[in-house]
């Protein structure tokens, strides 16, 4: 069955009276606007029992709508835009207890699925680092024992654009690999970094520790 259109309340911004109670609501009154009765206080207009819920959560706002029989739209004048601006809803209680019930439970899914899916992404990582390292070890199979593990999570460190972040190195590339393990060797095993903090060019200091980088890596590539 369609449901019809909400009734309207309105917070006043002047001194109101309940035409049919005769009640002197005050300053920034709820009431409700009838044709025939003029302007009623909540209470005359049988919506007394509903409970307010204000804007913001736009998931809770439609739920409790949906689960509420009777709703009304409370809006208040701007003076500033000129009009009137949604406030939020009077809805029964049962309907926010619902709506919240269900929202939570939304809530917990999707916090439960984010978690698996960083379980999962975490694991296709773990794989992807093993299978670096293991192919790394087959490439330099006289590397330090250890010292592959090291050179594949470097390497293949998410988001950092290092050459284990490439294409070519997720198909287990022999070239990327080798140029993830100069790339180690040159820091870790050569002047390289030294150099470059005594002001030398990036290219200059890569050709002094050349031969250095090269030396290495023949006797990691020696078989075992």
């Amino acid at each position: 069955m369609k449901r019809t259109e909400d009734l309207k309340v309105f917070i006043s911004t002047k001194n109101s009276y309940c035409d049919q109670c005769g009640e002197d609501l005050g300053r920034r009154a709820w009431i409700t606007l009838t044709k025939d009765k003029g302007a009623l206080c909540l209470s005359c207009a049988d919506l007394d029992h509903l409970v307010f819920l204000p804007s913001g959560d736009a998931a809770l706002t439609r739920r409790a709508r949906k689960h509420s029989s009777l709703a009304a739209v409370v809006l208040k004048w701007s003076r500033a835009r000129k009009r009137y601006e949604r406030q939020g809803l009077l809805v029964e209680a049962q309907a926010i207890e619902q709506a919240e019930r269900e929202c939570l439970s939304d809530s917990e899914a999707r916090a439960r699925r984010r978690e698996r899916e960083a379980e999962r992404r975490a694991a296709l990582d773990s794989q992807y680092v093993d299978s670096f390292a293991i192919r790394l070890h087959e490439i330099f199979p006289r590397c330090p024992p250890g010292r592959e593990v090291a050179i594949a999570e470097h390497a293949c460190l998410k988001y950092s654009g290092r050459i284990g972040r490439s294409a070519a190195a997720k198909r287990l590339d022999d070239e990327a690999v080798r140029l993830a393990v100069i790339a180690h060797i040159r820091h870790e095993e050569t002047q390289y970094d030294e150099l470059l903090a005594r002001g030398y060019e990036r290219w200059k200091a890569r050709e002094q520790v050349e031969d250095e980088v090269t030396r290495i890596i023949v006797q990691w590539e020696a078989p075992e």
